[in-house]
């Protein structure tokens, strides 16, 4: 009887350990799901010049906070105050065309346009009177026709001279024709833009933040060149902040756009809900996995998730753990 017992025990403990090196086998077989991690990101503004220049003054610090519109540097420029200086005068110098052409001749210029107009009338009364006497000794054969003619032509000159000086005394009185009046106004407009661009060019010499935010670079110090275009202040907005996960296809469908998932961040100690905010249209690389028969590869997509609540302390860098 004892023996008997002894049997049914060996072979019920055999069938366990039967089992559970089974269970075991399975387990090990199972796919292992690690926690997905990532890191916070924040938007990110390089602040440049539109216009090259040397650097005269930086007026924040690395760590500094700074508002919308707070001057971050300016630029020393010789060249565009130079531009500046000629644009003014070209404004003046147009500012006066265009004056002369709408008040016209001065009064004295018209007292002397008419004073000459006056003088050559008086004098082509002289040279008519001179032709008729010639005309009336011609007639009376006292006069040669050559001194006749001469007479003749003197008066004709003298006419068309009192003409003449009448056009310009009337021209005097109208002042300028409307054309040269359009053209002096239109000089003065485009002297006005190229003033105006000027002043823009100085106004860039005085390079303000785009939007507040964390001074985290700064490429360039002060004497130093600043091309056009070169970000010489880095801007990041701590407020705008998300994070960035890669997630494989298979383990994709839990990260739908719209999702809330919780994730832990290790350096706060504390655990956070995130929203899922981006999910990419196209995948960012591919990784191999082990499978029977063969290996397969699965496509990685990025994913964006933004913190549902604002959390204090967190910085562009950290670690975010999601768990699967």
């Amino acid at each position: 009887m004892a023996t008997s017992s002894k049997k049914t025990g060996a072979a019920i403990a055999a069938v366990v350990l039967i089992a559970l090196l089974g269970w075991g086998l399975y387990v090990s077989f199972q796919p292992v799901h690690q926690p997905i991690q990532g890191q916070i990101e924040a938007q990110e503004t390089n602040v440049s010049s539109k216009i090259p220049g040397r650097v005269g003054k930086i007026h924040v610090a690395l760590g500094a906070t700074v508002a919308q519109g707070q001057v971050l540097f300016e630029l020393d420029s010789p060249e565009v105050r130079a531009k500046m200086s000629q644009a003014k005068a070209a404004q003046d110098a147009a500012g006066a065309v265009y004056q002369k052409a709408q008040a016209g001749a001065r009064p004295e210029e018209v007292s002397a346009a008419k004073y000459n107009w006056e003088r050559a009338v008086t004098g082509a009364g002289i040279a008519k009177k001179t032709y008729q006497r010639a005309e009336a000794m011609f007639t009376e054969g006292v006069l040669a026709q050559q001194k006749r003619d001469e007479a003749e032509a003197q008066w004709r000159a003298a006419e068309q001279l009192a003409m003449a000086a009448r056009a310009q005394y009337d021209m005097a009185q109208r002042g300028a024709r409307p054309e040269d009046k359009l053209a002096a106004e239109a000089q003065t407009r485009q002297v006005a833009g190229v003033v105006a661009e000027t002043e823009a060019a100085l106004d860039e010499t005085r390079i303000k933040a785009p939007a507040a935010g964390e001074v985290t670079k700064l490429a360039i110090q002060t004497g130093e060149l600043a091309p056009q275009g070169f970000p010489v202040v880095t801007l990041v907005d701590l407020s705008d902040v998300w994070a960035v996960v890669s997630v494989r296809e298979d383990e994709f469908k839990p990260f739908a756009a719209g999702t809330t998932h919780e994730g832990t961040i290790p350096a706060l100690k504390v655990k956070v809900p995130f929203r899922v905010s981006y999910v990419a249209a196209l995948p960012a690389f591919a990784t191999w996995r082990a499978a029977r028969p063969g290996g397969t590869d699965l496509r990685t997509f990025e994913v964006r998730l933004r913190p549902a609540t604002a959390v204090a302390g967190l910085r562009p860098g950290m670690t975010v753990v999601f768990d699967r």
